[in-house]
């Protein structure tokens, strides 16, 4: 007679390290388009609020960068390396097809966007408006903002067609950062390795990688704090919630490690 055991396997959590500025706004980028994703779908006025506030921190992410233009340069370079593997035998030609399809779709439709990433929301008066009192904590009050409140206060289907109609134009970068962050992440190979007490080195030109991802289980009550150059690669992991927030959690922490490039 068999016996049927759940075991409970431990979560692993994943910390992701950007090692330029480019892969660090990609993934901060990444991080709101999911939160818009979430709460768009929600019928609060709570949470369409939040759908406005991702949207505003997107303009501010993108202002000070041409992210159109690079990740036009970098779907290009992609499509270009892509295509020269259609005579490895290692290739699934269908997976390669329609990554390269997906790349085509995503590059013609940054090639639409009329000027500036945003450039109808900062066109929308009103829009900029509010965003300008967000700016000032606790200012969208509904004493401070009036024609706001009265928006919170439309149905949830009102509410949702406004916010469809200003995310959908950003489809096309979405689209684009999901592609090149995907094919980063897919780019190295999984690594284990153990931080004994808690401390971890490693020299070699591999640390030149554009985005470090490091795989614990969280049974581990610790963070790991990573630095990384082309020279060196140091992680210490540091215990959770301890008064000395430099404190070492001093035990052996397996954990893997991929280091990714583009």
């Amino acid at each position: 007679m068999h016996q049927n055991i759940n075991v409970i396997l431990p979560t692993v959590i994943c910390y992701e390290l950007p090692l330029n500025e480019r892969i660090r706004m990609l993934l901060r980028l990444e991080d709101l388009f999911d939160k818009i994703d979430f709460f768009s779908s929600r019928d609060t006025s709570f949470e369409h609020n939040t759908v406005l506030v991702a949207l505003f921190e997107i303009l501010d992410v993108t202002s000070r960068s041409d992210l159109k233009s690079d990740l036009l340069q970098e779907l290009d370079k992609q499509r270009t390396m892509l295509e020269g593997l259609r005579s490895n035998p290692e290739v699934s030609e269908k997976a390669l097809n329609h990554l390269l399809q997906d790349i085509r779709a995503a590059f013609r439709g940054l090639l639409d966007i009329p000027g500036r990433i945003g450039g109808h929301l900062r066109d929308d008066e009103w829009l900029m408006s509010v965003k300008q009192r967000m700016n000032i904590p606790g200012a969208a009050c509904e004493f401070d903002l009036p024609a706001y409140h009265y928006w919170l206060n439309l149905t949830p289907e009102e509410r949702r067609e406004d916010l469809n109609g200003w995310i959908t134009p950003f489809a096309p970068i979405r689209s684009g950062i999901n592609i090149v962050l995907n094919i980063l992440r897919n780019s190295g190979r999984n690594c284990g390795y153990t931080a004994v007490q808690g401390v971890f080195q490693q020299a070699g030109s591999e640390h030149q990688a554009h985005l470090l991802r490091l795989h614990i289980s969280c049974e581990f009550p610790c963070i790991p704090e990573i630095s990384a150059n082309k020279y060196a690669l140091n992680i210490r992991f540091v215990r959770w919630r301890s008064e000395n927030k430099t404190e070492i959690y001093e035990e052996d922490i397996p954990f893997e490690l991929t280091f990714c490039s583009l």
